[in-house]
C-alpha cells in the first residue's frame, strides 16, 4: 500500500503524502533501492531537484543499486533485451532509423514528448532525447520491423511504464492497427485502436 501512494502521489498528488509514505517503506524495508528511487522521482517530478539529489547520495553511501530498466521482446524463439539508448543490438541502426520514421507521423499526428515524465536535471532538448530512447519504444520498433503486420506486438517490461511511454504506444496501436501488450511491473496494458485497457491508469 505504501508503494502504491509514493508511487502515485509522488507524480500525480501532494508530495507531503509521497514523503510519509517513503518513511513508512524505509522502515520496513531499509535496503530496498526502489523505494529511494521512487522518492527521488517524486522529487525529480516537483522539480526539487536538491531533495532528489540528496536521496540519490544515500543510495550511493548505502551501496543500493538502481535496477536498470529494460524492455524485452520474443521474435522467432528468441528473447531480444532492450535498454535505454540500447547500441549494442545488430539491428540497432535500422531500429533509430524507423523511430525516427515513426516519430514524425506521430508528430503530424499531435504526438509531442511528455517532457515531465523525463526526470533528470536538463533541458528540454536532452529530456525529449532521452525520453526518445527509452526501452519499451526501441522493443516496439523491433517487433513493428520483424513481425508480419497482423501479429500482436507483446513487450515486458521490468519497471513502470512512464507517462510519455504510455502515450505513445497508444497512438502507436491506433497507426499501426495492432494490439500492443505491454507488462510492466504493475500490470498488463493492452493498447488497442488507440486506447489502453488500463484506461489510463497506470
Amino acid at each position: 500500500m505504501w508503494r502504491s501512494i509514493l508511487a502515485s502521489y509522488g507524480t500525480h498528488g501532494s508530495l507531503e503524502l509521497a514523503e510519509i509514505a517513503a518513511e513508512n517503506l524505509f522502515e520496513m524495508e531499509p535496503d530496498n533501492a526502489g523505494n529511494y528511487v521512487l522518492l527521488s522521482n517524486a522529487y525529480s517530478a516537483n522539480k526539487k531537484w536538491k531533495k532528489a539529489a540528496k536521496v540519490k547520495m544515500l543510495l550511493k553511501e548505502n551501496e543500493m543499486k538502481k535496477e536498470t530498466g529494460k524492455s524485452w521482446i520474443e521474435i522467432k524463439d528468441k528473447v531480444h533485451v532492450f535498454i535505454a539508448g540500447e547500441r549494442k543490438h545488430p539491428r540497432m541502426a535500422d531500429i533509430y532509423l524507423e523511430l525516427d520514421k515513426f516519430l514524425e507521423v506521430m508528430k503530424k499526428l499531435g504526438y509531442k514528448a511528455e517532457i515531465d515524465y523525463d526526470l533528470h536535471d536538463v533541458d528540454e532538448n536532452r529530456k525529449e532525447e532521452l525520453l526518445r530512447h527509452h526501452s519499451e519504444k526501441l522493443a516496439l520498433i523491433f517487433g513493428l520491423i520483424s513481425l508480419p503486420p497482423a501479429l500482436p506486438i507483446r513487450i515486458m517490461k521490468n519497471l513502470r511504464i512512464c507517462g510519455d511511454c504510455h502515450s505513445f504506444m497508444n497512438l502507436a496501436s491506433s497507426i499501426t492497427k495492432r494490439d500492443i501488450i505491454v507488462r510492466d511491473v504493475n500490470r498488463f496494458h493492452h493498447f488497442k485502436d488507440g486506447c489502453c485497457s488500463c484506461r489510463e491508469f497506470w
